[in-house]
């Protein structure tokens, strides 16, 4: 009924009617995704009524208005088939202004018009396989690229710059072939940082190093939103990007890797969205080279080393292992380096852990770049060593339980998710720079059994990769307790007591008079059984 009152008024009524109607069914329908079939040949004529509406003169309102109904009706897969058309297509783009290349945004009573179109195409394309063929023909994903250029500096139409991000997503996702084009051909990559580096606010002090406010105001729903969708963007564009093979390649990547230490270091409006936008930001860095993740960590200034010599002579001398890490001005230190993003980067594999599902999604990415990280880089390696295998005190409890991060790991080790278990493994195999008796020490034998046997170390030994020789140094307690650590389970076992000990003289005479007689039953069954075979 709705349909059919709609239908009448958008093919006989003027713009102001239509507008009223289509508000009317917006409203109520606002919520839907599930369609009644009895009603799909209605709504497939609503959807070529809109469009001619739209290519007519009409008030922006009634255009806001028709394509939030053409929204809403574009959830459903069925009737895109006959109004998915070249020409139906040109006309959101020009509503969405990405057909006019030198058309600057100043009219600010079209951006809802904008916005809508880019809803709309970003429905049309997900659920369309023809709408995908009419992206590639009509190059959308050039045109994407221009209006984000066109508003990458303007805060004000964030709004705009998430659904174009969106729809560039989408289009990434569904065509492997528009990957290489947004690289290479439309320069994606400097282009979809500076949107980052524009949604954060970014102020450089070094050429890869952006100065950071600890106490300043989380990013707004909008912005935080917008970085999220360039950053899936990202992701996409650099999916294969382990390698680097020129130069600028190279500094693109560090100035990528270095906004996205930006992005770890601030918060968003909600713990939630805070944790989205990490989780992609983990995402993307799993993407760039190795060898440009050392922007990860940054040298201190003079003024944070001379703050940090402070720190470090006001620990008790007891503390000598721990004087290497250092919290100073809400800034981890390390060895000379800023070490906030990985610590970030730690907290958040700990919190996907805790969470206790969904392991091969959520926790497996960060525990690959943490791995990948700590192998390449030395004092990241390190500074990983010292949060989570800190030098071994108490010994009493089993490697696998408690509440710290090494106890959490070694659980891992023996999950039902080989994936997840291989992982969790290799990252504690390469803090302890892949030698097998350190990983023992910590682990255990039976934890450890399955990435030895994988990797042919059930003898011992250490992996294929080299790391620095700097030897680990045992505390006193582990050195007293190591003679009666069991091997296998990786804990301290109490001496079992002699049972001899506790028995009168008479019980040790029976018990040995009983071990003589079964040594006898078996000299005699033994005899025998020669015998046998000597006669046959």
């Amino acid at each position: 009924m709705d349909e059919e009152r709609a239908l009448y008024i958008v093919r006989a009524g003027e713009a102001g009617a239509i507008e009223r109607v289509l508000r009317d069914y917006s409203d109520k329908h606002r919520a839907t995704f599930k369609f009644e079939p009895t009603d799909e040949d209605k709504r497939k004529k609503l959807c070529e009524g809109i469009f001619k509406v739209l290519i007519k003169d009409i008030p922006t309102t009634c255009q806001v208005s028709c394509l939030e109904v053409l929204r809403i009706l574009s959830r459903d897969k069925k009737i895109l088939v006959p109004v998915t058309t070249k020409e139906n297509m040109q006309i959101l783009l020009r509503l969405a202004k990405l057909n006019e290349s030198d058309d600057s945004l100043e009219k600010v009573s079209e951006f809802p018009v904008i916005v809508e179109s880019l809803k709309c195409l970003c429905n049309i394309v997900f659920n369309s396989q023809m709408a995908q063929q009419l992206s590639l023909e009509l190059n959308l994903a050039a045109k994407l690229c221009n209006l984000l250029r066109k508003c990458k500096d303007r805060k004000f139409i964030n709004d705009i710059k998430c659904f174009d991000l969106r729809l560039l997503f989408l289009l990434s996702l569904l065509h492997t072939d528009i990957r290489s084009q947004l690289r290479y051909e439309l320069q994606g990559l400097p282009l979809l940082t500076q949107i980052l580096e524009s949604a954060f606010s970014i102020k450089w002090t070094d050429e890869y190093e952006s100065a950071i406010d600890h106490n300043g105001p989380p990013l707004s729903p909008q912005e935080t939103d917008c970085a999220i969708e360039a950053l899936k963007a990202l992701f996409n564009v650099t999916v294969d990007s382990w390698k680097v093979h020129k130069e600028s390649d190279s500094h693109q990547f560090r100035v990528m890797a270095a906004v996205l230490r930006h992005c770890l270091l601030i918060v968003g409006p909600t713990e939630d969205k805070t944790e989205e936008l990490h989780s992609n930001a983990v995402n993307l860095l799993s993407n760039v080279p190795v060898s440009c993740l050392d922007v990860l960590i940054c040298p201190l200034t003079h003024e944070e080393t001379a703050q940090e010599a402070t720190t470090l002579d006001e620990l008790p001398s007891d503390k000598t292992a721990e004087k290497e890490t250092v919290l100073k001005n809400n800034t981890m230190v390390y060895n000379g380096m800023n070490m906030e993003a990985i610590h970030v980067l730690l907290n958040f594999m700990e919190k996907r852990i805790d969470k206790g599902s969904s392991y091969r999604e959520g926790l497996t990415p960060v525990l690959s770049l943490l791995t990948e990280c700590s192998r390449a880089h030395r004092n990241i390696r390190k500074f990983l060593k010292d949060q989570v295998l800190p030098p071994l005190r108490d010994v009493t409890n089993r490697p696998e339980v408690g509440s710290t991060v090494r106890n959490k790991l070694v659980r891992l080790m023996t999950h039902v998710d080989l994936g997840v278990k291989q992982i969790a493994a290799e990252f504690l195999f390469v803090l302890c720079k892949e030698r097998v008796d350190s990983l023992l020490k910590y682990t255990g034998y039976g934890n450890a059994a399955g990435l030895l046997a994988a990797r042919g170390l059930l003898a011992g030994g250490r992996g294929d990769n080299w790391y620095s020789e700097d030897e680990d140094t045992d505390t006193e307690e582990y050195k007293n307790a190591k003679p009666n650590i069991n091997l296998i389970t990786g804990h301290l076992e109490e001496p079992m007591p002699n049972p001899i000990d506790e028995m009168t003289e008479e019980q040790k005479e029976y018990e040995a008079m009983k071990l003589v007689n079964m040594l006898d039953k078996l000299s005699r069954r033994a005899d025998v059984k020669d015998l046998h075979q000597d006669g046959g």
